[in-house]
């Protein structure tokens, strides 16, 4: 029995996981499609670029639902979930590191620095995804994926969870205000959350004396810009995914 064989047996390792189950041509080759006809689509036809992202995510579905749907017949279904959470957050990494690009090294405004899909409303969209997130891993846990990368995922994933949901819970805040007084409404998004700069712990450190000399060891957690705090949230992430999917094993 050879590597992949065993590995399909056990339903342990990446490599299991990542196999494209006789796709790989398929999404070879939309995936060129998707690169050429995306640069060709922005550069000569000025179309947006969130619009030929879409359209080559949309492409790309084709081969990775025949990808899950024969993962669920040689796999079962939780390690399919697992496969579907590893291909999603690299693609939620990309936006991320798309992200920081903007901002780090082509020098862009914070405000347009917003990834590939900028026209989607980040706050609804990310408190969304890591919400989603935290219950494929629950549903993960409750199958019998319980290695100790999981369980660092799970609290993680709901960490960051509830960083959203406190960003949510001030982005809905902030819309009935600017409402009120008849505002726009797109100042409500991107506001500090409860970590980096102009945050809840940067406004209430200064009253604690441990937070306030955890903030002077890591000046990152009441200093960062939102972009850098959710790059790393999200690299914590997929830090703990890994491992986890590593070492997850295809249970009854």
């Amino acid at each position: 029995m050879n590597l992949i064989s065993k590995q399909d047996a056990t339903g342990q390792g990446l490599l299991s996981l990542l196999q494209p189950r006789g796709q790989g041509r398929l999404f070879s080759g939309l995936a060129a499609l998707t690169l050429v006809g995306g640069w060709l689509s922005v550069s000569r036809l000025s179309t947006p670029v969130w619009v030929a992202a879409a359209a080559g995510l949309g492409l790309l579905a084709i081969p990775a639902v025949l990808k899950w749907r024969a993962d669920y017949e040689r796999l079962g279904a939780p390690l399919t979930v697992l496969s579907v959470l590893l291909v999603a957050q690299a693609l939620h990494t990309i936006e991320h590191v798309a992200q920081w690009s903007q901002y780090h090294l082509l020098g862009w405004p914070l405000k347009a620095s917003s990834g590939l899909i900028s026209p989607l409303n980040a706050e609804v969209v990310h408190f969304s995804w890591n919400l989603g997130v935290l219950l494929a891993v629950a549903y993960l846990l409750a199958a019998g994926q319980r290695s100790r990368w999981m369980w660092l995922l799970g609290a993680w994933a709901g960490a960051h969870t509830a960083e959203h949901i406190y960003l949510f819970v001030n982005y809905l805040q902030a819309i009935w205000e600017l409402r009120t007084v008849g505002l726009p409404l797109d100042t409500a998004q991107g506001q500090p959350g409860f970590f980096g700069a102009g945050g809840w712990l940067a406004t209430n450190a200064p009253a604690t004396g441990p937070v306030a000399w955890l903030c002077q060891v890591a000046p990152g957690l009441v200093e960062a810009p939102r972009l850098d705090v959710h790059f790393w949230w999200n690299a914590g992430e997929l830090a703990f995914l890994l491992p986890a999917a590593h070492t997850a094993r295809r249970t009854p």
